[in-house]
């Protein structure tokens, strides 16, 4: 069984920031998929899909991004996951809009959800999908910016970025996530440049 989890920050209030990228990533997947996520009983919702012959389960843990690790740790604990077939799913200021990254593992980087994930797993040996959710402007406050919402004129972007975290996911399940990685792990001009 694989597990892809979706960082984020429950309420409304958050449900359509730069932040929530990886909630809305699983909240799209349950819609295509026609899959309920139900509260559980270690602090997050769940439901479970099909893909490629195998289950997957679908993660949002209702802690706060910051917290992230310990909703995540109770459901591995509580469901008995492996940490290798756990895949992470999350925003970052670092990449484009439109773009994703895929790893096998590492760390967290400045993102505070994913520090919290690896500090209670006590690994960095998992795969993660990350959302590009760049630019900021460069006298924008980091934590202003990611709980903004996207503008109109990004949402197309940020729909690719879905699209192609979807592909990469498939990859990934159907055991191939060097593939995932050599397809979406390219630098664009605009990374480039800066």
């Amino acid at each position: 069984m694989w597990t892809v989890v979706g960082l984020g920050n429950p309420g409304r209030m958050y449900s359509q920031t730069r932040h929530n990228a990886g909630v809305m990533f699983i909240k799209r997947l349950a819609q295509e998929w026609d899959v309920k996520l139900k509260r559980k009983k270690y602090s997050a919702k769940a439901g479970e899909a099909i893909l490629s012959g195998s289950r997957v389960f679908l993660v949002l843990p209702q802690t706060y991004m910051n917290q992230s690790g310990l909703a995540v740790r109770q459901m591995r604990d509580t469901v008995r996951i492996s940490t290798e077939r756990l895949i992470v799913v999350f925003d970052d200021l670092d990449i484009p809009l439109g773009e994703i990254r895929v790893r096998k593992a590492g760390g967290p980087g400045t993102h505070k959800g994913m520090d919290s994930v690896i500090q209670e797993l006590k690994t960095t040996k998992f795969p993660r999908i990350r959302i590009g959710v760049a630019p900021q402007e460069p006298y924008e406050d980091s934590t202003s910016f990611v709980l903004s919402p996207f503008a109109k004129e990004e949402k197309c972007l940020f729909d690719d970025s879905l699209e192609k975290a979807k592909e990469a996911l498939e990859m990934i399940v159907a055991g191939d996530i060097e593939k995932a990685m050599n397809t979406y792990n390219r630098k664009t001009e605009k990374e480039e440049i800066t």
